[in-house]
């Protein structure tokens, strides 16, 4: 199983930014997927979770900001995340849980700075 999350980068309180996590290596549309994020200093923590259903939770503090899809054809796992704050500034990590086991890709940055 491979997870390689991409498209974070630097933005401005107030903006948006669209996170991508391209899978392989499993049947992708049967696994619930998974955001993290870790920031500075912090316990990485659960943002949002999609389902095979495309049943979806968040994070509190991110309700009514970002949403989590998901396009089971190209095998991508997608964060929409707008309404950018500086509290919002981590590692982003895409996580998916495989035959009981928890695989990681990649994380990508987003800072949220002015």
């Amino acid at each position: 199983v491979q997870l390689q999350a991409y498209g974070g980068g630097l933005v401005q309180p107030g903006g948006s930014l669209r996170l991508s996590c391209a899978a392989s290596g499993l049947n992708f549309r049967i696994y619930t997927m998974y955001w993290y994020r870790q920031a500075p200093g912090e316990e990485r923590e659960l943002v949002a979770s999609i389902t095979q259903e495309h049943d979806t939770n968040y994070l509190d503090s991110v309700k009514g900001r970002f949403t989590i899809s998901r396009d089971n054809i190209k095998r991508t796992l997608y964060l929409q995340i707008s309404s950018l704050e500086p509290e919002d500034t981590a590692i982003y990590f895409c996580n998916v849980l495989y035959r009981g086991i928890r695989f990681w890709g990649r994380g990508t940055l987003v800072t949220v700075s002015s």
